[in-house]
């Protein structure tokens, strides 16, 4: 259950690039919770798994000895579902998913992108923590911050947008 659980249902296991599957699969299953239960519900959820997910990946690499194994990818979920959280931050019907004006579809994409330039390019803060932190703690808390980063990002984009329409 444990490898199920930090491999995000075994998505990690993808031949090419399992950080962009594991946060291609969390995209929408972060999309349908902001749409049904709120950004708070998320963000509550996301710090929830994070606490379960450093804990699951200290007993992962005290018994295999590798440390942020490729394979990984609920970290790549907390940090999609944080900046979801943050932006497009909106609780909306299904139906309204593909209305542009109310952001929500733009805002999730441009969270998935920034997300995934700042898990890759891992500037500042976010390099430093993926170097020296150890154990779960340093395997999620890069993409957390990321995830935080991203979110904001996406929202201020968005704001600019709406600013310049």
């Amino acid at each position: 259950m444990n490898y199920f659980f930090i491999t995000l249902g075994y998505s990690g296991l993808a031949p090419k690039a399992p950080g962009t599957v594991g946060t291609l699969v969390s995209l929408p299953l972060g999309m349908l919770v902001l749409m049904y239960f709120g950004s708070q519900t998320l963000f509550l959820a996301t710090a929830l798994i994070s606490i379960i997910a450093i804990k699951a990946i200290n007993r992962y690499e005290e018994k295999t000895g590798i440390h942020d194994d490729k394979r990984i990818v609920i970290d790549e979920l907390a940090g999609m579902w944080f900046a979801l959280s943050i932006a497009p931050a909106i609780t909306i019907a299904a139906s309204d998913v593909l209305i542009w004006d109310n952001g929500f579809l733009i805002q999730s994409i441009l969270s998935f992108i920034l997300f995934r330039y700042f898990d890759i390019a891992k500037p500042s803060i976010i390099g430093r923590i993926d170097r020296e932190v150890a154990g779960g703690l340093g395997v999620m808390g890069d993409d957390i911050i990321a995830g935080f980063a991203a979110g904001i990002s996406s929202a201020l984009i968005w704001q600019g947008i709406t600013q310049l329409l």
